[in-house]
């Protein structure tokens, strides 16, 4: 029985202290459609995409007003089409990219996951030809999103793929140039990508899954710190137990409207993703909680204990809350979507160096950080294989 309280709790935390539902993720299942004709397999997969998102971004608005609980995002995650044009024989996959384009606007979805490729043991032929393709695929399409899983704790990191992202991450930008370089946002590079990760720009369809499957990614910086603002002062023990109930509330809140839309779509409900994903707006900050745990700034001493005591709580607590939570799930650190990271940078106590240490403790690696334009391909490149070895010697 939820008890009056509780409700009047939770519209606090979406009225005043930014919870939202970060994104409803739809997982399509696309290596039924695979065939050596490029123009077919492009039909096949926009009429099931069309047939099987048809009703998403209505389903979930109407779940939303029911509850009075934001949904920020709706999106797709397919299979890596990798995976799923390797029978064309095609020697470039940009009309797919272009279709997926297409039929992501026509649904009504805000992004679209899977260009993606995973070669973290070896490099296939068309591994090799969707990786060659990325400068244009992401340049002429709005939507789509994309990411290459290059290593594993199992199996180490395929480092002539991570050779070769230094140069095609430098194409994205130069194509997307006027455009803010906005193609380099639109791609991810892994090391154990999850294959149930509801956010994007990683977001892709494992082949381990259902046919469709409905993933949800809840976030709420801003509630955690105003519950850390309740107990200021309290002990190292009190602020853990903070944060853990507070993620615990966060994440059945989740689960909750998850689970509806997922029944009223007919569709399995996969996994919640708890992840803090900071927005720019203010009191939505990653580095904000930081700060009230005890911190002078993020990137002062301290921050990566900090950022791994808030992780690990976060985690705890979504996993009382639920049997479901897979993802990312913790704590997301996008400097550049995080106004107090940002001013920490600017101070000079946040420095890529601190930024890669704090990365060691949290849920991702360098995320949303902007680079000099004329920043080396070879130095990108070992920028990639640094974050890479921190997962695959951490099992992260």
């Amino acid at each position: 029985m939820i008890s009056h309280l509780e409700i009047l709790e939770t519209n606090k935390m979406i009225q005043e202290e930014n919870l939202d539902i970060r994104t409803i993720t739809m997982g399509i299942d696309l290596m039924d459609t695979a065939t050596d004709n490029i123009d077919k397999l492009c039909d096949k997969i926009y009429d099931k995409i069309g047939f099987e998102a048809e009703k998403l971004v209505q389903t979930a608005d109407d779940v939303a007003l029911k509850y009075a609980i934001p949904i920020v995002n709706k999106r797709i995650a397919i299979t890596p089409i990798a995976l799923v044009a390797a029978s064309t024989k095609s020697d470039s996959y940009v009309k797919i990219a272009k279709m997926l384009d297409k039929v992501s606007q026509e649904v009504g979805v805000n992004f679209i996951g899977g260009y993606s490729a995973l070669v973290d043991k070896g490099y296939s032929e068309s591994s090799k030809i969707l990786i060659k393709s990325l400068p244009e695929a992401l340049s002429e399409t709005d939507r789509v999103c994309a990411s290459v899983n290059v290593g594993s704790t199992r199996t180490g990191i395929n480092m002539d793929v991570v050779h070769e992202l230094g140069y095609r991450i430098k194409e994205i930008a130069k194509l997307t140039e006027k455009r803010e370089s906005i193609g380099c946002a639109k791609f991810v590079v892994f090391c154990n990508a999850p294959d149930d990760n509801p956010f994007m720009a990683g977001a892709f369809h494992g082949v381990g899954q259902s046919d469709t499957v409905i993933h949800v990614g809840v976030s709420g910086p801003g509630v955690v710190k105003r519950a850390l603002m309740n107990v200021k002062g309290a002990s190292f023990e009190q602020m853990c137990e903070c944060i853990k109930r507070t993620s615990f509330k966060m994440t059945r809140a989740g689960q909750m409207i998850a689970q509806e839309v997922a029944s009223n779509l007919n569709i399995p409900f996969g996994i919640i993703d708890l992840s803090l994903a900071p927005t720019p707006a203010i009191g939505d900050s990653v580095a904000e909680i930081l700060e009230e745990m005890g911190l002078e700034s993020a990137g002062a001493h301290g921050s990566t204990l900090a950022l791994a005591i808030l992780n690990d709580s976060v985690k705890k607590g979504g996993v009382m809350a639920s049997s479901r939570v897979g993802g990312l799930s913790g704590a997301f650190i996008p400097v550049s979507e995080d106004h107090a990271m940002i001013q920490a940078v600017e101070s000079g106590l946040l420095t890529l160096d601190k930024l890669e240490a704090m990365t060691c403790v949290c849920s991702v690696g360098l995320d949303m950080i902007a680079i000099p334009g004329d920043t080396p391909s070879s130095t990108i490149s070992a920028i990639i294989g640094d974050e890479m070895a921190i997962g695959m010697i951490n099992g992260k």
